[in-house]
């Protein structure tokens, strides 16, 4: 079963009337072939399936507005088998609503040498066709992703499956309610952001609810659902002492556990796949939510903290495109470095809030002290983040438009025990390194609450902000500083002008 098997992408293949029945009916057999290859494919997280071969303008009008009302269909791939004059599909790709990728590949991987003659060049012309409908693309400024190699390749499955994670996402941004319980934390700056823009750009409905509509739900909260939350938590993790059954601190753990069921319900109830809640605003919780939220991120729900409904949506897309891939996806933050002149490195944690699909082994539940929020204890999970090649990304709204700023990192081993922080944390090198990332991120504005994701390279979300028209600017190993001042003065004068007057 694919991991997103709800899903799926169109496959189109153009052609044309000129070439006689016959030749359209081999058309028609190479392209089911084809889309069995790709349905087929480990890598493509979502079904691919066969449409019936477009061949007039009609067709493919017809074609597109079944996809565009389809809610199912989160893309389509196009591949042009023969030449199929642009101007048929002028209409319908004027008309789509659908992300696209442009594959061009032909049936055939090798030339049949000692036989080719022209009936077989008139039948395998991608190389001439997609030509044709990549200026038209061009021509109508249709956003796209182009993959080209044979349809075998392995490297052609990978490029399609990257792009139809990020489908996954931006079909996933199109129905997405996201709960705010309080406002931003009051007199930051990068946590607003304007949520008419973020429902236009993304499709995201943005809501706010006074948190004590969450304190009914905590206090409404069935006995039994909260006992089996606490079995599930003492099955889990490693339990502290006073935390154990009979434990001195065991009321506030059940307390930890209610707001769980209770937060749970209120998400279930309205539909919500994100959420952000402030420690500035806690009306009648007793503490401010931690395990509850870890375990949510842990089920797929996006999280921002203080208010940070553009992380809570961030985190929710990038966990939709991870869908079935190893390696976890959390909020995260930057919050200290070891700057060791031979390899400085980042701490990143946050008050309590860190995904525990990132532990690198059983994650601890305890309870200390926070020193802000007023409120009792919270109860979190804490652990090491397994190491490995990540991601991280933050959304900033510069003003009238949003900006990812992602980095590529190397998570890596603590160099000694860290017994007295009582959160869950990460340690990364940044890619290039540490210079370069840091000063890049800070010039481009970036957030200082973050996404990091094990499961995910860069190409999804690059192929996200592409469908979004959203900027993306990538710090890896290939950047350098005069380069990303570059790119943000160009990206400036683009988005600029791509508003229009």
């Amino acid at each position: 079963m694919k991991p997103l098997d709800a899903l799926e992408v169109w496959f189109f293949t153009g052609s044309q009337d000129l070439y006689g029945e016959a030749a359209l009916e081999q058309v028609a057999r190479d392209s089911a072939e084809i889309v069995a290859a790709l349905d087929a494919a480990p890598a493509v997280p979502v079904r691919i399936v066969a449409r019936p071969v477009l061949r007039s303008a009609d067709g493919i009008a017809a074609a597109i507005a079944e996809a565009n009302a389809t809610d199912g269909c989160i893309g389509l791939i196009a591949w042009m088998h023969t030449f199929s004059p642009a101007r048929m599909w002028i209409g319908g790709l004027q008309a789509l609503g659908k992300p696209l990728l442009h594959l061009h590949t032909q049936f055939n991987r090798d030339l049949p040498w000692a036989d080719i003659d022209m009936d077989y060049m008139n039948l395998h012309q991608a190389a001439h066709g997609d030509r044709e409908f990549a200026f038209i693309e061009s021509r109508l400024r249709v956003a796209r992703k182009t993959v080209a190699g044979h349809w075998q390749d392995p490297y052609v499955h990978d490029r399609i499956a990257a792009w139809a994670r990020a489908a996954a996402g931006w079909h996933e941004a199109r129905h997405l309610r996201l709960a705010r319980f309080g406002d931003n934390m009051r007199r930051v700056a990068d946590t607003e952001g304007d949520k008419v823009e973020a429902q236009i750009r993304f499709g995201v409905a943005v809501d706010g609810y006074p948190v004590a509509e969450l304190v009914d739900a905590v206090d409404s909260a069935r006995d039994d659902a909260v006992d089996d939350i606490l079995a599930d938590y003492d099955a889990s993790y490693r339990m502290a002492p006073e935390l154990a059954a009979g434990g001195a601190r065991r009321a506030e753990l059940r307390d930890a556990a209610r707001i769980e069921v209770g937060l749970r319900s209120f998400l279930t109830a309205g539909g919500f796949g994100a959420f952000t809640d402030t420690f500035e605003d806690l009306g009648g919780l007793r503490q401010l939510p931690g395990i509850a939220v870890q375990r949510l991120m842990a089920d797929g729900y996006g999280f921002g903290a203080e208010g940070d409904w553009k992380s809570a949506l961030l985190v929710r897309l990038m966990k939709v495109m991870a869908t079935g891939l190893p390696g976890g996806t959390s909020f995260m933050e930057d919050y200290t470095y070891d700057l060791d002149p031979d390899g400085p490195k980042v701490l990143g944690a946050h008050m309590l809030e860190v995904c525990p699909t990132i532990a690198a082994g059983q994650p601890s539940c305890e309870i200390h002290p926070l020193s802000i929020g007023g409120k009792a204890d919270p109860v979190r999970l804490v652990f090491d983040t397994a190491p490995g090649p990540a991601l991280v990304a933050g959304m900033t709204d510069m003003g009238g438009r949003f900006r990812i700023v992602a980095n590529v990192i190397d998570i890596v081993e603590a160099d000694e025990p860290l017994p007295r922080l009582p959160v869950a944390r990460a340690i990364w090198r940044p890619r290039p390194d540490y210079r370069t990332a840091v000063e890049a991120w800070l010039r481009a504005g970036g957030a200082h609450h973050t996404v990091l994701t094990a499961a995910l390279g860069p190409e999804p979300l690059i192929d996200l902000a592409e469908m979004a028209g959203v900027e993306l600017l990538l710090i890896d190993e290939t950047s350098t500083l005069p380069a990303i001042g570059r790119e943000l003065r160009w990206n400036q004068a683009y988005y600029h002008l791509a508003r229009g007057l």
